[in-house]
């Protein structure tokens, strides 16, 4: 029987807020702390701000009177169970744990002993043992594994993704100790259908790191493929169909206008770093960001050739992006190459429009783009000079932006099997 924990989920964001969720749901009494009084001011009026919560779902939590919100630290002084959720971004390509850091100093001032402590925010390995353990040591005089429970477990949430969820998606713990471990399993297990157990909080995380790693050097790998296919003549899309017919030892990764999202872009640069602090350097993972970064260069500059084919110049030229978003139907802007895409565009002189259904009003730091409100018309398709496929929505239509596109640059496969003379793929 799982005993029922008095919960606290610090960061509300796409990793923190759909566990809070869940934890509530398995009827553990659970209180989300977020800083920004304006998230906790709308999700106390059940207003989501991430996609794979519906405000339908998170009314009916609040209404259990399982979940609340706060944003003030000291409505958790009575919780057992504390679970960090908060973001770490890089800072000059250095991990940046300040959000990690003021969380663990929150949890502090509340954590008994008997406690537990579970750190989700992606970081390096040995962040949980050689950080978090001794700055609780320090504010509470608590020792884990002795005093508390201390636990590594990564989020794995992909947003918009319709076969994963939380629940399905299996859970990865490491405990510091046995019983740390165990408690955590319990936990999870309360609402997440499988959980597989490290041997350690360093385990666990390596394994995070791991999982973005392989994928970020893979679409690094496609990424420059396309390129080199460009020049060779070769439709890498279909090599990439043909590929995936092996139904052993090949996984197809696509190329696209960048990475984006918190955790591709990122969680390899903490691994990266971490290794480079052992006097190592970690090429695969080097060469692959620099390869990535460069992406909407490469985009940009393709858009330039293109125009030029046809006598213009891409100074002056309309240019309408669509999609801004990092990934397929969400408004997620983490990370996405679609501003340093458009920056890139006006360096050159270009005029630049953008359009994305999930992206509401927002301001390009350094830009003078204009976002274009309501739906994609064909007049505005037919008013640009070159049409940048960035986000595959699926409120798109291929045949219409085929049909009405003067050029196409299409850089996700949106129009593909829709052949046409002035549409060109990544």
């Amino acid at each position: 029987m799982v005993t029922n924990r008095n919960v606290c989920v610090l960061g509300l964001g796409y990793v923190g807020l759909p566990l809070a969720c869940a934890a509530a749901g398995a009827g553990h009494r659970v209180v989300g702390l977020d800083p920004d009084r304006a998230r906790v001011d709308a999700l106390r009026s059940a207003r989501s701000p991430v996609e794979d919560v519906e405000d339908r779902d998170l009314e009916k939590a609040l209404a259990s009177g399982l979940l609340s919100f706060t944003d003030d630290p000291g409505d958790i002084g009575g919780s057992d169970t504390f679970v960090i959720c908060v973001p770490t971004p890089l800072k000059e390509k250095t991990p940046d744990l300040t959000m990690v850091d003021a969380a663990v100093d929150i949890v502090g001032g509340a954590l008994r002993p008997g406690g537990m402590v579970i750190l989700e925010s992606t970081t390096y390995p040995g962040t949980t043992e050689d950080r978090v353990r001794p700055r609780l040591a320090e504010a509470t005089g608590l020792r884990a594994p002795d005093d508390y429970h201390l636990v590594f477990s990564p989020e794995r949430i992909d947003p918009g993704n319709p076969d994963y969820s939380l629940k399905n998606t299996p859970r990865v713990i490491g405990g510091l100790g046995t019983a740390a471990g165990d408690a955590a399993a319990e936990f999870y297990s309360s609402f997440i259908d499988h959980v597989h157990r490290v041997s350690g909080p360093r385990e666990a995380e390596m394994a995070k790191l791991l999982e973005n790693t392989y994928r970020h050097v893979n679409i690094a790998l496609v990424n420059e493929m396309a390129i080199f296919c460009e020049e060779l003549g070769i439709d890498l899309w279909e090599s990439i169909g043909a590929a995936s017919t092996k139904p052993f030892g090949f996984a197809p990764f696509t190329p696209g206008p960048g990475v984006g999202g918190h955790c591709i872009p990122v969680d390899p640069s903490y691994l990266s770093w971490r290794v480079r602090r052992l006097g190592y350097p970690f090429r695969f993972v080097e060469l692959a960001a620099e390869i990535n970064d460069r992406m909407p260069n490469y985009v940009a500059a393709r858009v330039a050739d293109l125009l030029n084919d046809v006598h213009k110049s891409v100074g002056g030229s309309q240019i309408l992006v669509l999609g801004l978003a990092y990934k397929r139907d969400l408004g997620d802007m983490r990370e996405s190459p679609a501003p340093i895409l458009i920056r890139r565009l006006e360096s050159r002189g270009a005029l630049v429009r953008w359009h994305d259904p999930h992206v509401g009003i927002l301001e390009i730091e350094d830009s003078n783009a204009v976002a274009v409100q309501g739906e994609l018309t064909a007049e505005e398709l037919a008013a640009a000079d070159l049409v940048v496929v960035h986000t595959d929505h699926s409120a798109y239509d291929p045949e219409m932006i085929v049909r009405h596109g003067r050029r196409v640059f299409d850089t996700r496969n949106l129009t593909a099997g829709h052949h046409a003379p002035h549409v060109f793929r990544l």
